[in-house]
């Protein structure tokens, strides 16, 4: 129940505010993955910070890849092409 108010009364109106889209509570976990492993964060590291028992579980189901992602490791492949 407390759940509950906690979404209706704050969490939500606070998406609608910030002009974000209406997410559950739990993406919040999804993007923290994301981000984090975006910038670089060794994927231990983001499973402890999540409380998984394994990295696999961090990086199959909490981890996504984003476009930004695919653009960099398509300019490391370029780049390595390029010198052979």
């Amino acid at each position: 129940m407390e759940c509950q108010n906690l979404m209706r009364r704050s969490f939500k109106p606070l998406l609608r505010r910030a002009g974000l889209p209406d997410i559950r509570f739990h993406d919040l976990r999804h993007s923290a993955a994301t981000l984090l492993l975006s910038l670089g964060e060794h994927p231990k590291v983001v499973q402890e910070r999540l409380g998984h028992a394994t990295t696999g579980v961090t990086m199959d189901i909490y981890s996504h890849v984003t476009p930004d992602m695919q653009r960099e490791t398509a300019s490391k492949l370029d780049t390595l092409f390029g010198t052979l």
